[in-house]
């Protein structure tokens, strides 16, 4: 009786699981130029509740809803620029991974170089000094005298 009662528990367990992580199931795309489009957006937009994950790899409601409002702005007609200039009026450059390029990203976009080329100017500050500092002898180190 057991075993009827376990087997019957395994198959209402396993046997009533469905794909409920499938996050975007629509596939009725007539143009295939607006699904890459589809594709290419939500793959730049950064999902506002998670932060370091884009809506194309969210379950989070408002994503699906990012989701959703692109899929129907690009089967309205709407061109890249058009969708992400709605998405930056509406939630800001935080929005898209990569975003634009203007002053008040500009530290964003140039701060690796910056920074590279600072490091690299201290390295050859560093090596310059170093290069004039004398060669000390193996004498002039005390000796550990204790043995």
């Amino acid at each position: 009786m057991n075993r009827r009662l376990l087997l019957l528990l395994f198959l209402l367990v396993f046997g009533s699981a469905t794909n409920v992580g499938a996050i975007d199931t629509v596939s009725d795309w007539e143009d295939p130029g607006q699904r890459e489009l589809y594709e290419q957006l939500i793959h730049e937009v950064r999902c506002l509740v998670c932060q370091n994950q884009v809506i194309a790899d969210s379950n989070a409601p408002l994503a699906a809803d990012l989701r959703r409002e692109i899929r129907e702005m690009v089967l309205a007609g709407k061109t890249e620029s058009e969708i992400e200039d709605f998405l930056l009026e509406r939630y800001g450059d935080f929005v898209l991974y990569r975003p634009r390029f203007k002053p008040e990203t500009a530290l964003l976009w140039l701060a690796p170089g910056l920074l590279l080329l600072a490091g690299g100017i201290v390295l050859w500050r560093t090596l310059r000094r170093r290069a004039v500092l004398p060669i000390g002898s193996d004498d002039d180190e005390p000796m550990n005298e204790s043995s």
